[in-house]
C-alpha cells in the first residue's frame, strides 16, 4: 500500500464573517482579503510541512493547480515541485497536475514535467486534470464544451514529444507547431507515470484504462460516498478485461490522528468547520459550467463534489457527523488504521493521497498528526495488496546515480547561518531557521 502527503495550500486567515459578507472562495474572491506578507509565511511553512512529510516516509508528497481561489494557492504547481526537488530526497514528486487543456501551447507541460523528472532523478508523477469548472471555464476563459476535446489534443502532443525518436510537426485543431523538439526529455522512459485526477467522469475511467493510467479520484466527502465511483471504475475495468489492480486506483481523503478519539476532536474540528465552510464556500453558479460535464456522466448520475443543494459547503454538520460520514477519518492510531483499512478495501485502492494540513489547522498540529500516522498508522497498513505489482509508480534513479544538493558550507566560510542570511539579503526568520 501506498502513501502520499498532499497539500491544497489553502489561505488559512479567512475573516469569521466571510460567508456572510463575500459570495465564493473562488474565482471573485476580493482581492483585499489576500496580504502577500501572510501568503510569503504560508509558503514556506506548507513548503516546510511537505519536506517534513518526505523525511517521515511518506511514499509521495502531492501538489495541485488551482486559481483565483483561497482554497489552494497554488496556480503552479511546478513551481512548488521545483522548490522540493532539492529539498527532499525520498518522497515521489506527485504533481496532481497540469490542467494540459490551459496551456497554449500544451507543449510547456512536456518541458516543465521533463525538467522536474531530470531534477529530481526520475521520481516525478505527471498528474493531467482537465481542471474544475472554476479554474478552466470562469478564470481561464475556455469554452466548457469544447474543453476535453482540447484535453485530449493537449495529451497526444504531451506523450508523443515525450516518446518521439525525433523532432515532428503538428498540426492539430487547437495547437499547430512546426518543429518539436523537446529538450530536456523525461529521465523515466518512455514518461513519468500518469495519473489522471477525476471527480466523476465517466469518460475518464475510459481513457485512464485505455492508456494504462492511474485514476486519481479527488474527493473531500469521504469514502463512503466515493464507493459508487470506485464501483463504476472497476466496471469499466472489468469490462475492458483488465486486471483489477488496485494500484491503478488513487483516492483523497482526509485524515487526523491525535493520542485519543477526544483528543482529535478537540484539536482538529475547529480546522475542519474552517475547511468545510470556508475553503469549500463557492457560488453555486461557477461549479458547473453549461457544457463542463458531459451526458453521460450527467445520466449515470455522478455530480462530482457538489452536494445535493448544489453547494460543496456542510453547513450545520459538526465532527461526529464529518467521521460518522466518512468525511475524515480521524482518531486515536487504532481508530485511523481501522478506518482506513475499511476505506482501502471498500475502494480497492492501491494509492492514498492524504489531507494532514485541513483548512486553519496551524503548523503544530499538522506536525503532529502526520507524525503520529507515519509512526503509528502507516506500519499497519502496508501489507495490503502484496499480491499485486505497482506498476503506477516512478522508476528513479538509484542512489549511487542520484546527486543531492550540495552543503551550504562548499559555498562559502564560516557559520552556514551567518552565510545564508547574506545570500538571502538577511531574510533568514525564525520559521527558516
Amino acid at each position: 500500500m501506498k502513501f502520499h502527503w498532499f497539500h491544497l495550500m489553502p489561505y488559512r486567515v479567512l475573516p469569521d464573517d466571510f460567508t456572510q459578507e463575500d459570495r465564493s472562495v473562488w474565482v471573485d474572491i476580493p482581492r483585499s482579503l489576500y496580504d502577500p506578507k501572510v501568503g510569503h509565511r504560508l509558503y514556506n511553512e506548507y513548503l516546510d510541512q511537505l519536506e517534513f512529510a518526505d523525511r517521515m516516509g511518506f511514499d509521495g508528497i502531492c501538489v495541485n493547480e488551482h486559481h483565483q481561489n483561497a482554497y489552494g494557492l497554488m496556480p503552479s504547481p511546478n513551481i512548488m515541485a521545483g522548490a522540493l526537488a532539492r529539498r527532499t530526497q525520498n518522497a515521489n514528486l506527485v504533481v496532481l497536475g497540469n490542467s494540459i487543456a490551459l496551456y497554449n501551447p500544451p507543449i510547456r507541460v512536456a518541458e516543465e514535467f521533463a525538467m522536474l523528472d531530470v531534477l529530481s532523478g526520475g521520481r516525478l508523477v505527471a498528474g493531467f486534470p482537465v481542471g474544475t469548472s472554476m479554474d478552466t471555464t470562469f478564470c481561464y476563459g475556455e469554452v466548457p464544451a469544447t474543453l476535453r476535446e482540447k484535453y485530449l489534443e493537449a495529451h497526444d502532443l504531451i506523450i508523443r514529444s515525450w516518446t518521439s525518436p525525433d523532432s515532428f510537426a503538428f498540426n492539430g485543431k487547437y495547437t499547430k507547431l512546426r518543429y518539436v523538439n523537446l529538450w530536456p526529455r523525461p529521465l523515466q522512459q518512455p514518461h513519468p507515470p500518469v495519473w489522471i485526477p477525476g471527480g466523476g467522469s465517466v469518460e475518464t475511467w475510459d481513457f485512464c484504462v485505455d492508456h494504462d493510467y492511474q485514476y486519481s479520484f479527488l474527493s473531500y466527502f469521504g469514502y463512503k460516498q466515493a464507493k459508487k465511483v470506485a464501483d463504476g471504475y472497476w466496471e469499466v475495468m472489468a469490462r475492458k478485461g483488465k486486471e483489477p489492480n488496485p494500484y491503478s486506483l488513487g483516492f483523497a481523503q482526509v485524515v487526523a490522528v491525535a493520542n485519543t478519539d477526544e483528543e482529535a476532536e478537540r484539536d482538529y474540528a475547529p480546522h475542519m468547520d474552517y475547511f468545510y465552510n470556508r475553503c469549500l464556500h463557492v457560488y453555486v453558479g461557477f461549479v458547473d459550467a453549461p457544457g463542463y460535464r458531459s451526458a453521460n456522466s450527467i445520466r449515470a448520475g455522478l455530480t462530482g463534489q457538489i452536494a445535493k443543494s448544489g453547494s460543496w459547503k456542510r453547513e450545520g454538520l459538526g465532527w461526529r457527523d464529518f467521521v460518522e460520514h466518512g468525511y475524515i477519518v480521524a482518531g486515536s492510531p487504532r481508530t485511523v488504521v481501522d478506518g482506513l483499512r475499511d476505506a482501502i478495501k471498500s475502494l480497492r485502492c492501491g494509492h492514498l493521497m492524504m489531507l494532514f494540513q485541513i483548512g486553519s489547522m496551524p503548523p503544530e498540529l499538522v506536525r503532529k498528526s502526520t507524525e503520529l500516522f507515519a509512526r503509528e498508522v502507516m506500519p499497519h497498513l502496508r501489507d495490503l495488496w502484496p499480491e499485486y505489482q505497482d506498476r503506477w509508480s516512478p522508476h528513479r534513479l538509484p542512489p549511487e546515480e542520484t546527486a543531492v544538493a550540495a552543503p551550504l558550507e562548499r559555498y562559502g566560510q564560516g557559520d552556514n547561518t551567518d552565510f545564508a542570511a547574506s545570500i538571502s539579503g538577511g531574510r533568514m526568520g525564525e520559521a527558516v531557521k
